[in-house]
Protein backbone atom coordinates (compact mmCIF):
# COMPACT_ATOMS: atom_id res chain seq x y z
CA UNK A 1 0.00 0.00 0.00
CA UNK A 2 1.35 3.48 -0.63
CA UNK A 3 0.67 6.18 2.11
CA UNK A 4 -1.36 9.14 0.16
CA UNK A 5 0.02 12.31 1.35
CA UNK A 6 -2.36 15.17 2.85
CA UNK A 7 -2.63 18.16 1.34
CA UNK A 8 -1.57 21.74 2.52
CA UNK A 9 -5.30 23.06 4.96
CA UNK A 10 -5.55 26.06 1.96
CA UNK A 11 -5.74 23.32 -0.70
CA UNK A 12 -8.98 21.86 1.05
CA UNK A 13 -12.64 23.30 0.19
CA UNK A 14 -14.12 22.87 4.44
CA UNK A 15 -11.82 25.53 5.50
CA UNK A 16 -12.93 27.78 2.91
CA UNK A 17 -16.77 27.16 2.88
CA UNK A 18 -16.24 27.38 7.01
CA UNK A 19 -14.54 31.31 6.37
CA UNK A 20 -16.89 32.51 3.77
CA UNK A 21 -20.23 33.09 6.58
CA UNK A 22 -17.68 35.28 8.92
CA UNK A 23 -15.68 36.82 5.81
CA UNK A 24 -19.40 38.06 4.32
CA UNK A 25 -20.77 39.50 7.57
CA UNK A 26 -17.33 41.24 8.27
CA UNK A 27 -17.77 42.85 4.63
CA UNK A 28 -21.12 43.51 5.21
CA UNK A 29 -20.94 45.42 8.14
CA UNK A 30 -18.42 47.65 6.77
CA UNK A 31 -20.39 48.56 3.87
CA UNK A 32 -23.27 49.14 6.13
CA UNK A 33 -20.98 51.21 8.03
CA UNK A 34 -19.89 53.16 5.21
CA UNK A 35 -23.32 54.29 4.41
CA UNK A 36 -24.24 55.29 7.58
CA UNK A 37 -20.71 57.36 7.87
CA UNK A 38 -21.80 58.80 4.01
CA UNK A 39 -25.24 59.65 4.33
CA UNK A 40 -26.87 61.81 6.58
CA UNK A 41 -30.82 60.79 7.75
CA UNK A 42 -31.74 64.34 8.50
CA UNK A 43 -34.70 62.58 11.35
CA UNK A 44 -33.08 64.30 14.70
CA UNK A 45 -33.32 67.73 15.26
CA UNK A 46 -29.99 69.50 16.75
CA UNK A 47 -32.70 71.88 18.44
CA UNK A 48 -35.06 69.66 19.13
CA UNK A 49 -35.81 71.47 22.95
CA UNK A 50 -36.64 75.18 21.06
CA UNK A 51 -38.78 72.91 18.52
CA UNK A 52 -40.38 71.25 21.53
CA UNK A 53 -41.30 74.22 23.52
CA UNK A 54 -42.64 76.10 19.98
CA UNK A 55 -44.77 73.87 19.37
CA UNK A 56 -47.76 75.76 21.59
CA UNK A 57 -47.04 78.78 19.01
CA UNK A 58 -47.75 76.70 16.29
CA UNK A 59 -50.75 74.76 17.39
CA UNK A 60 -51.74 78.96 18.29
CA UNK A 61 -51.32 79.65 14.52
CA UNK A 62 -53.26 76.86 13.20
CA UNK A 63 -56.44 77.62 15.24
CA UNK A 64 -56.07 81.32 14.01
CA UNK A 65 -56.59 80.02 10.93
CA UNK A 66 -59.37 77.88 11.71
CA UNK A 67 -61.16 80.93 13.16
CA UNK A 68 -60.51 82.80 10.63
CA UNK A 69 -61.64 79.96 8.36
CA UNK A 70 -58.95 80.02 5.86
CA UNK A 71 -58.09 77.78 2.99
CA UNK A 72 -56.45 77.46 0.32
CA UNK A 73 -55.71 75.95 -3.18
CA UNK A 74 -51.46 75.26 -4.38
CA UNK A 75 -51.34 74.68 -8.00
CA UNK A 76 -48.34 72.61 -9.77
CA UNK A 77 -50.04 72.68 -13.26
CA UNK A 78 -48.96 75.67 -14.93
CA UNK A 79 -45.29 76.23 -16.22
CA UNK A 80 -42.75 73.58 -14.20
CA UNK A 81 -40.99 76.13 -12.56
CA UNK A 82 -44.14 78.14 -10.92
CA UNK A 83 -46.40 77.79 -8.83
CA UNK A 84 -50.15 79.51 -7.98
CA UNK A 85 -51.42 79.92 -4.53
CA UNK A 86 -55.62 80.77 -4.40
CA UNK A 87 -56.12 82.11 -0.86
CA UNK A 88 -59.29 82.77 0.94
CA UNK A 89 -60.19 86.50 0.86
CA UNK A 90 -60.10 86.62 4.52
CA UNK A 91 -56.10 86.43 4.08
CA UNK A 92 -55.34 89.42 1.57
CA UNK A 93 -53.77 92.59 2.55
CA UNK A 94 -50.81 93.29 3.72
CA UNK A 95 -47.31 91.41 2.97
CA UNK A 96 -48.27 87.92 0.75
CA UNK A 97 -48.03 84.38 2.34
CA UNK A 98 -45.06 82.22 2.36
CA UNK A 99 -45.02 78.73 0.58
CA UNK A 100 -42.57 76.05 2.43
CA UNK A 101 -42.51 72.53 0.47
CA UNK A 102 -41.01 70.29 3.70
CA UNK A 103 -40.04 66.73 2.90
CA UNK A 104 -40.64 64.31 6.25
CA UNK A 105 -36.77 62.79 6.07
CA UNK A 106 -34.19 65.65 3.98
CA UNK A 107 -34.30 68.54 5.05
CA UNK A 108 -31.91 69.59 2.43
CA UNK A 109 -34.62 69.55 0.23
CA UNK A 110 -36.43 71.75 1.75
CA UNK A 111 -37.65 75.29 -0.09
CA UNK A 112 -38.98 78.53 0.91
CA UNK A 113 -40.70 79.98 -2.33
CA UNK A 114 -41.85 83.83 -1.93
CA UNK A 115 -45.20 84.39 -3.14
CA UNK A 116 -45.59 87.24 -5.02
CA UNK A 117 -49.43 88.86 -5.81
CA UNK A 118 -51.07 88.75 -8.77
CA UNK A 119 -54.66 89.42 -8.35
CA UNK A 120 -56.62 89.45 -4.80
CA UNK A 121 -55.95 86.19 -3.05
CA UNK A 122 -53.81 84.61 -5.52
CA UNK A 123 -50.15 84.61 -5.04
CA UNK A 124 -47.32 83.06 -7.99
CA UNK A 125 -44.10 82.02 -7.13
CA UNK A 126 -40.90 80.02 -8.73
CA UNK A 127 -40.18 77.17 -7.83
CA UNK A 128 -37.87 74.18 -8.26
CA UNK A 129 -39.41 70.59 -8.49
CA UNK A 130 -38.60 68.69 -6.26
CA UNK A 131 -37.77 65.23 -5.98
CA UNK A 132 -40.59 62.19 -6.47
CA UNK A 133 -42.22 61.55 -3.37
CA UNK A 134 -44.21 63.16 -0.36
CA UNK A 135 -44.05 66.76 0.63
CA UNK A 136 -45.40 68.85 3.25
CA UNK A 137 -46.96 72.65 2.24
CA UNK A 138 -47.05 75.06 4.64
CA UNK A 139 -48.61 78.66 4.07
CA UNK A 140 -48.28 80.78 6.42
CA UNK A 141 -48.62 84.90 6.47
CA UNK A 142 -45.73 87.16 6.83
CA UNK A 143 -46.42 88.03 10.24
CA UNK A 144 -46.70 84.26 11.01
CA UNK A 145 -50.32 84.74 12.68
CA UNK A 146 -51.87 82.29 10.99
CA UNK A 147 -50.95 78.42 9.32
CA UNK A 148 -52.34 75.99 6.78
CA UNK A 149 -50.96 72.77 5.83
CA UNK A 150 -51.14 70.27 3.43
CA UNK A 151 -50.00 66.69 1.89
CA UNK A 152 -48.69 67.01 -2.23
CA UNK A 153 -47.32 64.46 -3.84
CA UNK A 154 -44.88 65.04 -6.50
CA UNK A 155 -46.49 64.51 -10.18
CA UNK A 156 -50.04 65.72 -8.85
CA UNK A 157 -51.36 69.34 -10.18
CA UNK A 158 -53.38 71.04 -7.09
CA UNK A 159 -53.44 70.52 -3.48
CA UNK A 160 -55.48 71.77 -0.90
CA UNK A 161 -54.13 73.68 2.20
CA UNK A 162 -56.33 73.84 5.40
CA UNK A 163 -55.71 74.17 9.31
CA UNK A 164 -54.50 71.00 10.92
CA UNK A 165 -57.01 69.29 13.03
CA UNK A 166 -56.48 69.37 16.86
Amino acid sequence: MTERTPRPWYREPWPWILMSGPAIVVVAGLVTAAIAVATDDGLVADDYYKRGLAINRVIAREERARELGLSATVQFSGAPDRVRVLVDAGATGGAPPRLKLVNATRAGLDQAIALAPVAPGVYEGAVRMPPEGAWRLHLEDARATWRLTGHWRTGEAVATLAPAEP
